[in-house]
């Protein structure tokens, strides 16, 4: 989704906030932050050897393939805060184990306890039961590919202006979402091939 129509629809949809976290990359997010820097919050989900995080108010990007603990630290060292991407959804290749996550909530500020992008909601129930367990808030993604899907998953909370006024306010954040229809995973399949066939809108929504 080019920067231009992301804010364009965040704006129509009453969005105060939007964090972009495409994969492995900040590219877009700081694209979008030039242009509406009171919107959007830039993040990232990033790949590691065991499964991905969600990070917010990312500086500097940090790649995938390496070790949990290893992407942690360096997201530590700029100030970010750190979630689990999509714990229990199995369909995912980014899903992680119960042992490898086991090891890592002691290391991370939040689970992702709602992804609209979850077949069911069963994994979504798992991750908020284990984030209750854990004590640790919960943060949610529209996983939006599309505009069509942007908001569909939202945390009402109080205002914030830095990661720490962040983080505080997710302990009283409430969770609202929709699931999407599978259908949007057909789309992303369609955007892959896409890109892989270099037929792609320019970042610049032109």
């Amino acid at each position: 989704m080019a920067p231009v129509k992301l804010i364009e629809v965040a704006r129509l949809r009453g969005l105060d906030r939007v964090a972009v976290t495409d994969h492995n990359t900040i590219a877009g997010a700081l694209a979008a932050a030039r242009l509406a820097p009171d919107l959007i919050i830039i993040g990232e989900e990033i790949k590691t050897t065991q499964g991905e995080l969600l990070a917010y108010f990312v500086a500097d990007e940090v790649p995938r393939g390496l070790t949990p603990e290893e992407t942690i630290g360096r997201l530590r060292d700029q100030g970010a805060v750190i979630s689990v991407a999509h714990p229990f959804d199995r369909d995912r290749n980014g899903s992680w184990t119960p042992e490898a996550l086991a090891e890592i909530l002691p290391l991370v500020d939040a689970l992702e306890v709602f992804n609209a992008r979850a077949v069911s909601m069963a994994p979504n129930q798992q991750a908020a039961e284990a984030a209750r367990q854990a004590g640790l808030p919960g943060t949610a993604g529209s996983d939006a590919h599309s505009a069509g899907e942007l908001g569909r998953a939202r945390l009402v909370m109080p205002p914030f202006a830095s990661p720490e006024e962040f983080q505080t306010a997710l302990a009283s954040a409430t969770v609202r979402g929709q699931l999407s229809s599978p259908w949007v995973h057909a789309f992303s399949r369609w955007a892959v091939l896409r890109k892989a066939t270099g037929w792609e809108r320019p970042a610049d929504g032109s």
